[in-house]
């Protein structure tokens, strides 16, 4: 008898399963019994004793002192949620605007590669924990004038970039909104050296003969990253909207708050609660913009 091979869909289908186990195997052995702790503990009060904690059941007591109790929590993750939907959109567009000039040929092209993604290597652990306290602290004393003067002339920018346009007959709210974004240039080049790489790996894997073909039947550079290079990279700016939403929550200030709470307060019920409230949020906004771009996602078969 002839064994049945796999077909083409079966064996991706089975490489892909290949692909999470890993991650699937540690969430179940690693993740999955703290994670219930967790939920457990944001319905408990905890107390630290001579015999380790002691956790009394309180129901939504945890709950309700989140929301209407504490004096912060309201409002940073207010101000959480609002920095992610101004700065994501800002982070995908730059991200792949950077990505296109950085995958045309010129001169110090690696160089340039290398330097949008210092960010990415600055930001770490090892590089963050080092001891620059009196480095910035005779840098600051050095440049408080130029602080406050920089900080004048940032004003006067953005002051005459409004009314610019303004008189262009642009909407205020998009105004705004462009102002705004031009305050968050050092965040959000900070926080794209990432999706460059992504977004700067799917181009190169666009098959030349597409913009071949495209060239022949008279096609611009306009047309060409409209109808080949955007449509190709669609896959990818839902990987990087969900990579880029997880990263903002991670570096939000309610992680400071979440950690204060805990372990300086050592309230940890009342973490758990905020902590369960803070994932239920980025779980909400997470599946609302996956089922957003979703539908607009193309995959091309070669």
């Amino acid at each position: 008898m002839r064994k049945s091979r796999l077909t083409l869909s079966r064996k991706k289908a089975l490489m892909g399963m290949l692909f999470v186990l890993p991650w699937f195997l540690g969430f179940a052995f690693l993740f999955t019994v703290p994670l219930l702790q967790s939920l457990q503990y944001s319905f408990s009060n905890l107390k630290m004793g001579e015999t380790g904690l002691s956790m009394n059941p309180v129901g939504w007591a945890n709950y309700i002192e989140v929301f209407t109790v504490h004096p912060t929590f309201n409002r940073v993750l207010y101000e959480s949620v609002i920095n992610m939907v101004i700065n994501v959109p800002l982070i995908i567009f730059f991200s792949l605007f950077i990505a296109t000039i950085l995958n045309q040929k010129f001169r110090g092209r690696s160089i340039a590669r290398a330097i949008f993604f210092l960010p990415v290597i600055i930001s770490t652990g090892l590089i963050s924990s080092l001891d620059w306290a009196d480095f910035m602290g005779q840098a600051a004393q050095g440049s408080s004038i130029a602080d406050s003067a920089s900080g004048t002339l940032t004003a006067l920018k953005n002051f005459e970039l409004e009314r610019i346009l303004f008189q262009m007959g642009v909407p205020s709210g998009l105004i705004h909104y462009l102002s705004d974004a031009v305050n968050r240039i050092y965040q959000i080049i900070s926080a794209s050296g990432v999706q460059i790489i992504i977004f700067l790996a799917g181009l190169q894997s666009i098959s030349p003969s597409l913009y071949e073909a495209s060239r022949i039947e008279g096609a611009t550079a306009y047309d060409n990253f409209w109808k080949i290079t955007f449509p190709q990279m669609t896959p990818l700016i839902l990987t990087n909207t969900i990579y880029s939403i997880i990263d903002s929550f991670l570096n939000s200030p309610m992680s400071g708050l979440l950690n204060t709470t805990s372990f300086r307060l050592y309230n940890f019920g009342l973490s758990a609660g905020m902590s369960w409230v803070y994932f239920l949020t980025i779980l909400v906004l997470l599946g609302l913009f996956t089922l957003i771009i979703s539908k607009r996602v193309f995959y091309y078969d070669s």
